[in-house]
């Protein structure tokens, strides 16, 4: 089954010429549902027809197999492991999601080999030619190495709660990266709130705290609510958009997806023109 996924992706890459965008889900600290929006705002975009491939770049402490009740067959482990390919990892999530899960036993993917990194730079350039979007589920906080490949995408999407620390560590995750590049675009997601009221309220302490310190300004993706179905589906180990669509913190992944697309056709002339693996490129020889 793994080797039909394989050959129709390579059999649509033959006929396909369009760019990926690059998306980086990430947060200041762990435990704020990061991971669990990568996934359901992947399913969302994927139900307005969107080709989407999810990468799970927590590497080592991949979370997006638990969310969904599946072990994949490989991982990226066995990309540099194996010598497997990219497009050979690629498991087939709910609704005939794409993903690549980050597995366990490799802590870093940059201080190995030179010839199998940029192999497999070459296969994630290839990758960009399939889909419209390859969104990064980061692991939390900022590292030496997962700072290259924030760095090099489209753009950042944050996620917070309305908790104290919780904001406190997404302004710094977001101040480190303002100092290495001053146009990043970044989207706010505040999730678990009670409310609208109090998701419009910890968005507007982030923004203008950026607005203040980092002279940088911000736009709210979405709030979404904390809804009791998010949990019941996660013991379920279900994509909440898939185990009950009607509740609310689905119709919010919803209405996420819809607006971004939305926002992100009026903005698509600002687009960043130098393309991912470019930058991904320039950023791993500089760390050599």
């Amino acid at each position: 089954m793994v080797n039909d996924q394989a050959e129709r992706l390579r059999e649509r890459l033959k006929s396909l010429k369009i760019r990926a965008k690059s998306i980086a889900v990430m947060s200041g600290k762990g435990g704020v549902g990061k991971s669990n929006f990568s996934l359901n705002f992947s399913l969302a975009l994927q139900k307005e027809n969107k080709r989407v491939l999810l990468f799970d770049l927590d590497i080592g402490m991949g979370n997006i197999d638990i969310l969904i009740g599946e072990s994949s067959k490989y991982s990226i482990v066995d990309f540099f492991h194996k010598n497997l390919s990219l497009v050979d990892i690629i498991s087939n999530g709910p609704n005939g999601l794409d993903y690549i899960s980050g597995g366990t036993g490799l802590g870093t993917i940059f201080k190995l080999n030179e010839d199998r990194f940029q192999t497999f730079i070459n296969e994630l350039d290839y990758l960009f030619k399939a889909y419209d979007f390859i969104i990064f589920d980061m692991g939390a906080g900022i590292s030496e190495d997962s700072i290259r490949f924030i760095l090099s995408v489209d753009e950042i999407i944050v996620i917070t709660t309305p908790e104290p620390t919780s904001m406190t560590d997404a302004y710094s995750a977001i101040k480190n990266i303002c100092v290495n590049h001053q146009t990043m675009p970044f989207s706010i997601v505040v999730n678990r709130a009670f409310n609208n009221k109090v998701g419009d309220q910890t968005f507007n302490r982030l923004f203008q705290t950026m607005k203040q310190f980092l002279n940088r300004e911000v736009t709210l993706l979405g709030v979404i609510p904390d809804d009791t179905s998010i949990m019941k589906a996660v013991i379920e180990q279900q994509p909440v958009i898939l185990y009950q669509p009607n509740c609310k913190a689905s119709k919010a992944f919803s209405a996420i997806s819809k607006d971004y697309l939305t926002r992100m056709h009026v903005d698509l002339e600002n687009q960043e023109s130098t393309p991912f693996i470019s930058k991904l490129k320039s950023f791993f020889m500089k760390g050599r």
